[in-house]
């Protein structure tokens, strides 16, 4: 048998973190059984359909990397073929038409309050159509099993049994002739040959529902795995007061798609002990196997210390692409001939010390500007006291003859000696502070070789300038 999966998405705004965890499981599970992953847009909902979050569905696969298989499906589009089989099962008799009035319907759902039964009583169900009162237009309902049992055998929950009483003789055709959800994904799964359905395990019920009519259709039911929900670090439905939970707000913060894959991977689906896992890795590992049916907590520090291995293991030119629109939007900079040299030179330094995109172009700005700006943790570094040191510091600078690493770090000891008991961290504060603004920067031997000497000399001049002006 061809594995074919789905990823049904609602275009009515952001993409959920667990929307993106669930595309995740669907495009692995049928790469790694050599199948196809299509994309279906569930948008039969008009009233809150947006084209604008359909792109954004598209956008943030494609950050992703999860490729499919199809041009992506609109349910919409496919709204007389949902109709076409209502009106099958209602001529092979397993469907009928209900003329219950709203007000019967209000008074059965309050008669259910106190039977715990479905809320419609199915008094339709055998009756003939020549008793249809007149100005009511009737819905389409599926005829629901009345005795024994249902059961699904889910590949993450295990075997699940449904009394047939709780199923209810639901509605799959609308009185003004529109399909239910219910009909429209299993007439949309079937058409589209969907062999797994991997989703959210709040869809739990709706499985039981739904095979009802493919039970009455006569097709074959596809495989079911139901996920757990992610919940935030409080045990609690994973939502805005845990913090980010839209993709895009993930890729605003820094985050690399790697890092978020290898992580959301990890919430709900295990091998072994392994933590780093990345796509190719787990094309060749991936089962239903490895998952976990208790629901995942989402840990944002987790998730950085992965971001902060997937940041050092990346590239340095594809680091340099994917910092450069922080760095515009975050620190109004756009990267110069010469800023890009010395980013090239410095990123090795830069990427060891950075959890995000976001930080990264923070530690970044000190190598692409033309004028430096402290901060106050600088601040304090820039001093009278520290201004002599600056002195003779600018002076040893200027009578090297070369400045490279080991020639800097000569110079700074020699210093450290002669000034600070040798103490070399007096000596490097005030040049870190001069250096970059701050009093954070990868090893600033290294720092001076990349901004060469006259750069580092300007720049020292520049200290000793604004502590003079200051006092």
């Amino acid at each position: 048998m061809s594995i074919v999966t789905r990823f049904p998405p609602s275009p009515t705004g952001m993409m959920h973190i667990g929307n993106a965890r669930t595309a995740l499981f669907n495009y692995l599970y049928a790469r790694a059984k050599d199948g196809k992953f299509l994309v279906r847009i569930e948008d039969t909902d008009r009233a809150r359909h947006s084209e604008e979050a359909v792109q954004v569905i598209l956008d943030g696969l494609e950050w992703l990397g999860l490729e499919y298989d199809n041009t992506p499906e609109s349910q919409y589009a496919n709204k007389q073929r949902h109709i076409d089989v209502a009106y099958e099962l209602l001529a092979a008799g397993k469907a009928y038409k209900c003329y219950c009035s709203p007000e019967e319907l209000e008074e059965m759902r309050e008669k259910s309050k106190t039977t715990g039964l479905p809320a419609y009583d199915r008094r339709w169900r055998d009756r003939p159509e020549s008793d249809a009162p007149a100005g009511i237009d009737p819905v389409i309902r599926i005829k629901a099993p009345l005795e024994g049992f249902t059961i699904v055998d889910d590949k993450v929950q295990g075997e699940v049994k449904v009394e047939n009483k709780q199923l209810d003789d639901m509605i799959i055709l609308r009185s003004d002739g529109t399909p239910t959800y219910m009909l429209a994904v299993v007439v949309d799964d079937h058409d589209m040959g969907v062999t797994h359905v991997i989703r959210g395990d709040d869809h739990l019920n709706n499985t039981f529902r739904q095979n009802m009519i493919y039970d009455a259709a006569g097709w074959e039911k596809p495989t079911y795995a139901h996920l757990p929900l992610i919940h935030g670090p409080d045990g609690a439905k994973f939502s805005k007061r845990h913090g980010a939970v839209g993709l895009n707000e993930f890729q605003a913060m820094g985050y690399l798609p790697e890092a978020l894959c290898n992580y959301l991977m990890r919430l709900g689906w295990a091998h072994g002990d392994e933590e780093i896992i990345s796509i190719q890795r787990a094309l060749e590992i991936f089962d239903f196997d490895g998952m976990n049916k208790a629901a995942a907590r989402f840990d944002y520090a987790k998730l950085e210390s992965l971001n902060a291995h997937y940041i050092k293991e990346a590239d340095n030119e594809r680091l340099i692409d994917l910092v450069s629109p922080f760095l515009q939007e975050n620190h109004d900079i756009i990267i110069s001939k010469t800023g890009l040299d010395r980013l090239q030179a410095g990123m090795d330094g830069l990427k060891d010390r950075s959890k995000t995109l976001v930080q990264l172009a923070e530690e970044s700005v000190f190598y692409l500007v033309d004028e430096i700006t402290y901060d106050e943790k600088a601040l304090k570094n820039l001093n009278l006291d520290s201004s002599s040191l600056l002195k003779e510091m600018l002076n040893d600078f200027k009578n090297l003859d070369e400045v490279h690493h080991d020639s800097v770090e000569a110079a700074c000891r020699a210093l450290a000696d002669r000034r600070a008991e040798g103490k070399l961290g007096k000596v490097m504060m005030p040049l870190r502070s001069a250096l970059t603004g701050t009093d954070k920067s990868p090893s600033l031997f290294e720092v001076v070789e990349i901004l060469g000497k006259g750069e580092t000399c300007t720049r020292i001049q520049a200290a000793i300038d604004f502590i003079e002006k200051a006092s």
